[in-house]
């Protein structure tokens, strides 16, 4: 082994010492991860081997996050003062302590994990806190329940272990360095860009690690057993510090809810589904298979039949005259993942708040848990990385089968930090869609295009009209994207027994007439399918949100609808509201309410792009249509906090 010490000696102290504090670390994490899986068994089911190596491995991950931000400092200091050629004894016992103390609260969490996970099926977060007020009844709870006892075991174990291996990493440790070299320099840089790495979590430049990463298939408890608490922890933490996190108050919870019930037609007094309606059709089902295209800030002011003087998607533009149209639809945020979100699962957008991208992934009756209960599969599209805004993670604990994303492109055709190009994307979906159509079941298929947002790119073989503005010719681009995708749709077996959707994830800020572009919120919303549907245009007002609903509808499936959505072609609404951030709109067939965070109000007769502010004349009007809006999201934000989502 003499070839093993010499290759040993050639490598700087403190990257020997601290690859081997990694290795300590990441064994006792894994320790806990193990006892997990045994503790949980029953919850394994059918569960294959590779799925478990699976979930074990990407554990991996998220502990080298948390190891690599407790070693990140004494390996900065260490090296320092390695290259001044002195390591003194004193040090050597301070990060070792510092380690130990560190090293142990990790520890302690997980610990504490086993049991609230056991209780909750939900990996510890700031939650857990909740209680901290009172805590005699926690501490009796843990002292009269004998399971959670078992906790302290391992923890004890673990600390003890982990003490003993770095008192002998550390005992025989040299209190000086040897000659200063290049090499070693180069090294050390080499392994602080190792740790910088395991801390990201991973090379994607969109996005660093989240918690959707651990989200690799359907298995829901095998998608978080990967997960650290510690991680689970820091995230929810630094969650609920930002302040569109926290909990709006717009009016009281019990009023809110009394009024939406109202609108809604709901009679039920069950706390545990104070917005559920059972939706029995009369008629026979229609299972026919569905796709649903987002499209990236297709605003209906895009559209010539909402005054767009270029023309500029004439192939879309045709299409709406050719399904169920709805001309008065606005979306609920301004963000793309306010428009999967509430396209998917018809709940509205809470100013800032991200409803995707949290510690803890909530679970939605959503549209494709509704399809999959009348035996739908469902996938989902993306053109580029599906962890940005932790959607391949939340759609997965959602009822999505599989996401289809940046990694299963080939590398040549990935040209920007969005991925593939849309057209692209819909080509290599279509063997995915007959394979789907192959297997005898109706297919659900979401796509999200991207080309219409920087970086913008337009492939060679595409020659737009408009020779001089990159916006026109990109929105000239997703029309020949969308063109080519029903071209070949139109040739496939499935394509006279499917409904397109079609809607936007938000608009585009292209009229500025008042403080909170409509245009950034008025949307298509498009039911196509020549074979099924006849043509129609609505004009009430209508909502993103009320996608699923009206999808239901058409297709005569039963479900249980716990959403804030309802069926266009069936019910009506008096006013839609929609989200700018720190603030929202209202709007009907004649007014359009701003209403602020700061509480500034105005109110205009959009339709004529009157700039008057007849708020103060009108404050009845004022009254209702902000009581309308602000009832629906606190409605949201109460279930949201009680988790009454299911």
């Amino acid at each position: 082994m003499n070839w093993y010490s010499t290759l040993k000696n050639q490598i700087p102290q403190p990257i020997r010492l601290f690859t081997e504090l990694y290795g300590t670390g990441l064994l006792f994490f894994s320790f806990f991860r193990l006892v997990m899986l045994i503790t949980e068994r029953e919850r394994i089911g059918q569960a294959q081997l590779s799925e478990i190596l699976e979930s074990l491995l990407m554990g991996i991950r998220f502990d080298l996050v948390i190891s690599g931000y407790i070693l990140a400092l004494p390996f900065v200091i260490l090296s320092v003062f390695y290259f001044l050629k002195r390591t003194p004894t004193l040090l050597y016992q301070i990060i070792k302590f510092y380690l130990l103390i560190l090293f142990s609260l990790a520890y302690l969490v997980c610990a504490v994990d086993l049991p609230y996970f056991n209780h909750f099926f939900s990996r510890f977060t700031i939650m857990a806190f909740q209680w901290i007020d009172n805590p005699e009844f926690v501490l009796g709870m843990i002292l009269q329940e004998p399971r959670y006892w078992i906790a302290v075991i391992p923890f004890i174990v673990s600390v003890y272990l982990y003490s003993q291996s770095i008192n002998t990493l550390f005992k025989y440790q040299p209190n000086h360095s040897p000659n200063f070299k290049f090499k070693n320099l180069g090294l050390i840089i080499l392994f602080a860009g190792f740790i910088f790495a395991g801390i990201r979590g991973r090379f994607d430049e969109k996005t660093p690690i989240n918690v959707g990463t651990a989200y690799f298939g359907n298995h829901a408890f095998l998608n978080q057993l990967g997960l650290n608490p510690n991680f689970t922890l820091i995230r929810s933490y630094i969650e609920s510090k930002r302040d569109e996190n926290k909990p709006i108050q717009l009016m009281d919870n019990a009023e809110a809810l009394q009024f939406v019930q109202e609108q809604l037609g709901i009679t039920t007094n069950d706390s545990l589904q104070p917005l559920s309606r059972t939706i029995t059709p009369n008629a026979p089902a229609k299972p026919y298979n569905v796709i649903l295209v987002i499209m990236e800030s297709m605003s209906a002011a895009k559209l010539k039949r909402h005054g767009d003087p270029h023309n500029l998607t004439p192939f879309f533009n045709q299409l709406t005259y050719q399904g169920i149209y709805f001309e008065n639809t606005y979306t609920s945020g301004i963000h793309t993942f306010n428009g999967i979100f509430s396209s998917l699962f018809s709940y509205p957008a809470l100013f800032k708040k991200h409803p995707m991208k949290s510690s803890i992934i909530p679970k939605y009756h959503g549209l494709a848990t509704s399809l999959k209960q009348n035996g739908y599969q469902t996938t989902y599209f993306t053109t580029h990385d599906g962890q940005f805004d932790n959607v391949e993670g939340f759609l997965k604990a959602n009822d999505f089968d599989q996401v289809i994303s940046k990694k299963d492109y080939p590398s040549e055709q990935i040209k920007t930090t969005l991925g593939v190009p849309d057209d692209y994307m819909f080509e290599f979906s279509i063997p995915i869609l007959n394979q789907l159509h192959q297997n005898k079941k109706p297919f659900f298929t979401a796509f999200m295009t991207a080309s219409d947002h920087g970086p913008y790119y337009i492939p060679p073989y595409f020659k737009p009209k408009n020779q001089t503005d990159i916006k026109k010719k990109i929105v000239e681009y997703a029309d020949f994207s969308l063109q080519k995708f029903l071209t070949l749709a139109k040739k496939q077996p499935w394509f006279n027994e499917t409904i397109f959707v079609f809607v936007a994830d938000h608009g585009a800020a292209m009229d500025v007439t008042y403080d909170m572009s409509l245009d950034y919120n008025h949307s298509p919303l498009l039911f196509y399918a020549p074979s099924i549907l006849k043509p129609q245009t609505h004009s009430q007002m209508a909502g993103q949100i009320d996608l699923y609903p009206t999808l239901l509808g058409l297709l005569n499936l039963p479900y249980q609808n716990n959403t804030l959505g309802i069926d266009l072609l069936k019910t009506n609404r008096p006013y839609i509201f929609c989200g700018a951030d720190d603030k929202y709109g209202v709007v009907d067939q004649e007014w359009f309410l701003i209403v602020h965070q700061t509480g500034n109000v105005s109110l205009h007769k959009y339709r004529s792009k009157d700039k008057t502010n007849y708020a103060s004349q009108f404050p009845d009007k004022v009254s209702k249509m902000k009581k309308y809006a602000e009832a629906h999201l606190q409605t949201y934000q109460y279930i949201l906090q009680k988790d009454l989502t299911k």
